[in-house]
């Protein structure tokens, strides 16, 4: 079947945005002296601060094109969620506790309506994460921003021997996958050429919803994660967003094969369906159902899945670097 659409044919290159970021990271060579210095290196979900015998963890992310969604249905009351959860899941795949974030709005102009409902989305996002939004930065930039652009900064902390880096992965270790709600908040510069070009965002898909209703979905905020970790030895983590599957291989030199993914939600068969997109593109661009993963010993694979209500064992560790979806290599 020839693909209709493609993630790079609607305007986002994944292969050159990964060359762009590592270009960017090389030059990255200054490191602070004296105390509180950076532990490990840059690449991973989120940085680590030495504190002691604490660790610090900083990283940030936005809802990128989602907004246009938001903005062309005229609710903006879901979007300060993926906000928060693009942030805090990143804190997750370490076991690190987020516990304080910052807000960066850029805008041509400010609209109170839409402040009220990103201050609606943005503070229950904090409560689902626990933690405080200590301050944040309005931005109007006319003739720059076209629209709004909604992004944040998080903090978080966590024991220095309790952080999870995925330097105990080893091969043979199951990965489990934990369900998403929908598309979360990446791939919608392709989600959106899908939706525009077939019926739009009026839409409606068997389940009742319509497709506009789908894709503003907020994305799943992991918090059980931190409970886990306190009950099952975790090897590695995983939260499955821009580049989909490949996000795996931050996690560790070793590589993953999926042999039975999780159940695709609706919104994501429609966009395939009607994208007419192949395997390679759909997992390389979205999560697919599977919003978060966990790594670990083939014998705590059980008491795992049954902490989480639709975690299920997806597949395994092999030695070879690369991510295999059902033997073939997503790349």
């Amino acid at each position: 079947m020839t693909e209709k659409y493609s993630y790079k044919e609607a305007g986002v290159d994944i292969d050159l945005e990964a060359d762009g970021v590592k270009t960017l990271i090389n030059m990255l060579s200054y490191k602070r002296t004296g105390e509180h210095g950076m532990l490990g290196g840059v690449g991973h979900f989120a940085g680590l601060i030495d504190f002691g015998d604490k660790v610090l963890s900083m990283c940030n992310d936005g809802v990128g094109t989602k907004m246009r969604v938001a903005d062309d249905l005229q609710d903006w009351s879901t979007v300060g969620i993926d906000c928060m959860a693009m942030n805090v899941n990143d804190m997750y795949v370490m076991n690190i506790e987020p516990i304080a974030f910052v807000d960066y709005i850029a805008t041509e102009g400010i609209n109170k309506e839409q402040m009220v409902q990103i201050g609606v989305g943005l503070n229950e996002g904090a409560r689902l994460a626990n933690l405080n939004i200590v301050g944040g930065e309005t931005a109007t930039l006319k003739g720059m921003v076209n629209g709004l652009d909604l992004a944040g900064a998080c903090l978080g902390v966590q024991n220095r021997d309790a952080v999870v880096t995925g330097e105990k992965v080893a091969v043979g270790d199951v990965i489990v996958g934990v369900p998403s709600t929908g598309v979360h908040s990446n791939g919608y510069t392709l989600a959106r050429k899908v939706a525009e070009e077939n019926g739009g965002y009026a839409t409606v898909l068997p389940s009742g919803r319509t497709v506009g209703e789908a894709l503003l979905t907020p994305t799943r905020i992991y918090s059980e994660v931190l409970d886990v970790c306190r009950q099952v030895e975790v090897h590695g983590m995983c939260h499955v967003t821009g580049g989909g599957l490949l996000n795996f291989l931050r996690i560790s030199d070793l590589g993953f094969s999926i042999e039975d993914p999780l159940e695709v939600p609706e919104i994501l068969q429609w966009i395939a369906e009607k994208g007419q997109l192949s395997e390679n593109e759909l997992y390389r661009t979205f999560n697919m159902g599977m919003g978060f993963a966990f790594i670990v010993a083939p014998e705590n694979a059980e008491k795992l899945i049954s902490l989480i209500p639709g975690a299920k064992a997806v597949g395994h560790v092999i030695e070879e670097h690369k991510v295999l979806l059902r033997g073939q290599e997503i790349n």
